[in-house]
Parts: structure tokens; C-alpha cells; sequence
């Protein structure tokens, strides 16, 4: 049985929707990712045993396993297989968990795990040709709602303002804008792209991060889900639509060693959980409790969390539930910011979680990633010293 462990993980900055990546093919953002972790690591392409992607809307251009497509374009051997998933906004930190639980079974020595999502050229949905096409028993038995108008229902539940609400969404962008100008994302590939004019540009910082906020013109946001008047969320406090890839490189301790490979983490607890679909995201409440039950640790021994800002409403009320404090939860900001490519995210706030645990001088980090429909994965790492 081996011990699975990180080797390192890269992204490239997120895309707007809409925005630099969208005239630019769902593989081609994750071969450029592919690549990028290649040459960064300098693992040797035939050492590669699988690699595991995830990705949400699985037609279209990303359709026909994009796995396989993104590994052949990256230029991985003929000889590397490779695999789809999809656990929803998860999928990526699904990709993670299930190339370390292959390392860990013995099946596997150095395993990619990836995402992807290109939400301007596949829509979410159409997968299943629109939200309206989900199965009706379903919908009807379990009350299933759009995962916004859950996210207003946390906001009652829980006594969310909406001034609670944008001052997050604020700040989410205030502490992706400092990290940005401060060049803090070593995780972060530089990425060619042409402009709408047909201008080349290196994309070196997420798209969707703004450096000037104006509290009134945020407060005078219309509500994005509730027209009646009766909500909190609105486009300055809810996750930002996004385009992107990330990938990460895990392996058996023993076998990185033997390489000359220095691993940057390991495992502490890994998690996947599930809870009333109703209120379709808190389930990223059980998930926590049992990642730190399993790690041993407590939410005061964590030094940074990454936490999916699906709407500024869950982390709020999760807050409350577990008792993180504020400068630990997303501390260079999060999705509201940088965007939630869905498939990506999970490689994505891996991989820059170990970069701001590194710059931190931090030791455990949380990971947790809110799925809709009632469902949640967790990780808790551990930096190891000799990184």
C-alpha cells in the first residue's frame, strides 16, 4: 500500500464569462495545464500512470472523455490513460481524492489530477438540455431549488443581512486584489491568449478580480435571484461564472523519494458527504466535522482554509456552524473574486492553498468544496518541512 502524497499542483488564471477564454477550446486550457504541471515538476511523462479530470458539463467540446483529449494534446504518451469525473462543482477535488486513493490501494505510483470548465463555450445545463429537464419525482420528493434560492433560504435560516452578505463579497475581492498586486500566486501558469481585437496577451492574473470596490455602488446592486425584494444575493456577493484549468501531481512518498522529488504535502483526512438536498449546499458542514474528526485536529490547529464561495450566504453560515475565524477563511479571497470554473475549482483552491500555506509559514490546511444537490468533499493537508 503506498502513502499518497502532493507533489505540486499549477492553474491558470481564471477566465470571466465571456471573457479572454472564450474563443479558446475546453482542452486546449487543459493541456496548457497538463503541460505546465510537466515541465514544473520535471516528472518524467512515461512515470504517469493515470490521469484523472474532473469536469461538470460533459458535452460539446467537452464531451468524448476531455481527459484523454487534454492528455493527448498535452503530448502525455499514447501510453497514459486517462478519466473523466464528475461530482458537480467537486469534480476537480474528486479528481484529487480519487488519485490518492489509488496510490493509497497500491494501484497506482504518480497520478495528474485535474479540471477543467470552459463555461463560456459549454453552458452549465446542457449536459441535460437545461435545469428544467432534471427529473421531476426527484425535484418534487425532495424539494430540490435552484442553488440560489437555497442560498437566500441559508440567509433566512441562518440571519444573514444583506449587508453581511456584500461586506463579504467585498472583502473576498479586496484580499484576491492585495495577493494579486503582491504577486503572491506562485501556483499560477502565465497563459497566451488573443483579445477580442486579435491581439496576443499573457494572462498572468485572475480576470475576474477587481482592485477598486464602491460600497454604495454595491449596496445599489439589484437582487439577483429574489425580484420581490425579499433576498440578499446579488452578482457583488455570489461566485463569479468562470473559465479555467488546474492540475496537480500526486504520488507514492517512497517512489518521489527514490526520484529525487520533494513532496509539498500530504493527507491528513479526505472526505465526501452528503445531506438534505434542500438546502443543496450545507452539507460542507458535516464534511468539515468529519475531515477534522479524521485528521485529528481541531478548527483552531488549521492555518488556512479554502472554503468555495458558491454564494457569500454558505461560508457565512458555515462560519457560524464550525467557528473558523475570518483571517484564516479564503485569505487571498475566493470564488466571488477569482471565479468558480466548476470542474477547476478543486485543483485550483489546492493548489493555491499550498501556495499560501507555504507563504504563510502555515502547517494544516482545510479544503472544502460546496456541491449541489446536498453533497460536499473536505481534505485537510499537512505541508511537510522538507518541502
Amino acid at each position: 500500500m503506498g502513502l499518497p502524497v502532493i507533489i505540486d499542483g499549477v492553474r491558470l488564471p481564471s477566465g470571466k464569462l465571456g471573457g479572454v477564454y472564450h474563443a479558446t477550446r475546453s482542452a486546449d486550457l487543459l493541456a496548457a495545464a497538463l503541460a505546465g504541471l510537466m515541465k514544473r515538476t520535471g516528472v518524467s511523462p512515461t512515470s504517469i500512470d493515470d490521469v484523472i479530470v474532473g469536469c461538470v458539463t460533459q458535452s460539446g467540446e467537452q464531451g468524448g472523455n476531455i481527459a484523454r483529449m487534454g492528455s493527448l494534446l498535452a503530448g502525455l504518451p499514447t501510453t497514459v490513460p486517462a478519466a473523466t469525473v464528475n461530482r458537480w462543482c467537486g469534480s476537480g477535488h474528486q479528481a484529487i481524492h480519487s488519485a490518492a486513493q489509488a496510490i493509497a490501494a497500491g494501484d497506482a505510483s504518480c497520478v495528474i489530477a485535474a479540471g477543467v470548465e470552459n463555461m463560456s463555450r459549454v453552458p452549465v445545463y446542457s449536459d441535460i438540455g437545461g435545469l428544467g429537464n432534471l427529473h421531476e419525482e426527484v425535484v418534487s420528493r425532495y424539494n430540490l431549488v435552484h442553488q440560489a434560492e437555497s442560498g437566500e433560504r441559508i440567509a433566512e435560516r441562518w440571519e444573514i443581512s444583506r449587508e453581511q452578505a456584500d461586506q463579504f463579497g467585498m472583502e473576498s475581492q479586496r484580499r484576491a486584489s492585495q495577493a494579486a498586486r503582491e504577486h503572491r500566486h506562485r501556483e499560477l501558469l502565465a497563459y497566451s491568449v488573443k483579445d477580442r481585437d486579435g491581439k496576443t496577451i499573457s494572462l498572468v492574473r485572475d480576470e475576474g478580480i477587481r482592485d477598486s470596490i464602491d460600497p454604495a455602488k454595491v449596496a445599489s446592486l439589484r437582487l439577483a435571484y429574489r425580484p420581490d425584494g425579499q433576498g440578499v444575493l446579488t452578482a457583488a456577493n455570489c461566485s463569479q461564472f468562470a473559465d479555467g484549468a488546474s492540475a496537480v501531481l500526486l504520488a507514492d512518498e517512497a517512489w518521489a523519494k527514490e526520484r529525487g522529488l520533494s513532496p509539498r504535502a500530504k493527507f491528513r483526512a479526505r472526505v465526501v458527504a452528503a445531506d438534505d438536498p434542500a438546502w443543496a449546499l450545507m452539507a460542507i458542514v458535516p464534511a468539515t466535522k468529519r475531515a477534522l474528526e479524521r485528521s485529528g485536529l481541531s478548527i483552531d490547529q488549521i492555518d488556512w482554509i479554502e472554503i468555495n464561495e458558491a454564494f457569500s450566504t454558505v461560508v457565512l453560515a458555515w462560519q457560524k456552524e464550525i467557528g473558523a475565524p475570518s483571517e484564516k477563511i479564503n485569505p487571498w479571497g475566493g470564488a466571488i473574486a477569482h471565479g468558480h470554473a466548476l470542474g477547476a475549482t478543486g485543483c485550483v483552491l489546492l493548489s493555491k492553498m499550498m501556495t499560501g500555506l507555504d507563504a504563510s509559514g502555515g502547517r494544516f490546511g482545510l479544503q472544502v468544496m460546496t456541491i449541489g444537490h446536498g453533497q460536499a468533499t473536505a481534505s485537510v493537508i499537512e505541508i511537510l518541512a522538507e518541502a
